[in-house]
């Protein structure tokens, strides 16, 4: 079941997105996320008219999906960029696509054209998961990001909703 994520979801979301932040490169972030700060980014994405949407199953929150706007300023107002993560146990099982298809369609329902993922340019199974789904390479920007003491390509990935 995918819904909207509630403030007391924080712990939950930030204990899936903590791992990839501290263990991976699949997030430029250098630190963990409080839930303090996760609640707030929760709040936000909301206030704003973004989705922030989280899955579940048997009561466990296993996945989450949320967009924001691309960049700052009303010309990009309908540009946004998505994040999905997923615990290890919902990886594989069709939950990510899930996820995106259920941003995809909240983004076209607010107005919104473009949906843009981030991606780290070793992240091959990110990179074919946005192939899969519609989404074709529209730059990448070397050495755009640092962590664990070297530097990483950014892939930006994107689809026109409206097309």
């Amino acid at each position: 079941m995918i819904r909207d994520t509630h403030i007391d979801d924080a712990d939950a979301v930030a204990a899936i997105w903590n791992p990839f932040i501290r263990d991976t490169t699949v997030t430029f972030w250098p630190s963990e996320r409080s839930t303090a700060e996760v609640a707030e980014i929760i709040g936000q994405r909301q206030r704003d008219g973004h989705a922030h949407v989280v899955a579940q199953r048997e009561g466990e929150i296993i996945g989450f999906g949320t967009y924001s706007q691309f960049r700052g300023g009303l010309g990009y107002a309908r540009s946004v960029e998505h994040t999905v993560y997923l615990a290890a146990a919902a990886r594989g099982t069709g939950l990510g696509r899930a996820l995106l298809e259920h941003l995809e369609d909240h983004a076209r329902a607010a107005g919104r054209r473009l949906m843009i993922g981030g991606i780290t340019g070793s992240n091959s199974g990110s990179l074919r998961f946005h192939d899969r789904m519609g989404y074709s390479e529209w730059g990448r920007v070397p050495a755009a990001g640092w962590k664990f003491g070297q530097f990483h390509d950014l892939v930006f990935m994107g689809k026109d909703l409206l097309a």
